[in-house]
């Protein structure tokens, strides 16, 4: 197998892990105490961390350079 196709399959498995795991955290902290309204925040920085994730994934394995 080439590095580049090694680079794609263990990039995009960590980062499906990472997502499952920051996830459920999110789900658990707004379903848990702190209800929706103070997950909230918790859930805006998620949604922009895993968008960097995805793009540096993206950057790094995807994209031709």
């Amino acid at each position: 197998m080439s590095q580049k196709r090694i680079d794609l399959i263990s990039g995009a498995i960590g980062s499906l892990m990472l997502m499952v795991f920051i996830i459920g955290l999110a789900e658990s902290i707004s379903s848990g105490a702190a209800g929706f309204w103070g997950g909230l925040p918790f859930w805006v920085i998620v949604i922009f961390s895993l968008g960097m994730v995805w793009y540096d994934f993206w950057d790094s394995c995807v994209r031709q350079k």
